[in-house]
């Protein structure tokens, strides 16, 4: 690894990250391939299932959506842009390139979690709006404000699983592994249909996805959550967090030796 980073001013290092969020940016909304499926994919199934197919049910069922399928949504970009573009990345040389690079590798992560959290925060206006004016959702200023503030500091857990897929994956497979994880990891944790309409031994299997301790803590702002403290949904997520950057940075130190 490069060690010319050390000379670099706090000033300089500031403005090597922002390039690099920048630039990461630029390149993903210039992927339409990826950008059209992140957003469109969660507010198309909110509209017919949260708005259209719930018209004639109570307003709550607008709402769990909403909560439901803004967690799947943000996890989606979370996955892949780590997942699937770190390995094509790493497979194609451009990660070692940035490895020997004068740039801190950190902003190169840094820049993949700038694009999630940006991705986050279009998929959640968009499906806020949607619940506002056609799924007559009915929450307070606090209840979508928290709302909102879970649903993007939630993706972080997911950018790290992404990451450890990216840096151990082949290119050619990292897109379909990541399905295999998302897809699946969804549905069990009650994101399509609530996890209390599941047997009782697969209730007890959502308590080990991250999916499903994101999703209650936003249905717990909205009082719909399976009634399990918040903390206990919080420690979840962190521990997933770490475990999964742990991962991850062996991963990176294992690629950086070679």
């Amino acid at each position: 690894m490069n060690t010319s980073v050390n000379k670099l001013s706090n000033s300089q290092l500031f403005a090597l990250f922002v390039i690099e969020a920048k630039t990461e940016l630029l390149k993903t909304f210039r992927t339409p391939g990826f950008v059209l499926p992140s957003v469109l994919f969660p507010v198309m199934f909110y509209l017919f299932f949260g708005v259209i197919f719930a018209m004639n049910t109570n307003t709550q069922v607008s709402a769990y959506l909403l909560a439901t399928y803004g967690v799947f949504g943000v996890m989606g970009p979370a996955l892949f842009s780590f997942g699937a573009a770190v390995a094509v990345e790493k497979d194609r040389g451009m990660l070692a390139i940035k490895q020997i690079s004068p740039m801190p590798i950190l902003a190169y992560f840094f820049a993949k979690v700038v694009t999630a959290l940006s991705f986050a925060i279009i998929i959640m206006t968009i499906l806020f709006s949607v619940a506002l004016t056609l799924g007559n959702v009915e929450l307070s200023l606090t209840q979508w404000l928290a709302s909102f503030a879970i649903l993007m500091v939630g993706v972080l857990p997911f950018c790290a699983i992404g990451l450890s897929i990216g840096l151990k994956v082949k290119a050619q497979a990292a897109a379909a592994v990541v399905n295999l994880i998302y897809l699946p990891m969804s549905f069990l944790s009650g994101l399509w249909i609530p996890v209390t309409q599941f047997p009782e031994f697969l209730q007890q299997f959502a308590a080990f996805l991250p999916p499903f301790h994101f999703a209650q803590l936003v249905l717990k702002v909205q009082g719909m959550d399976t009634g399990i403290a918040w903390w206990i949904h919080i420690l979840a997520l962190l521990a997933y967090t770490v475990i999964f950057t742990v991962f991850a940075s062996r991963a990176y130190k294992a690629s950086d030796s070679r």
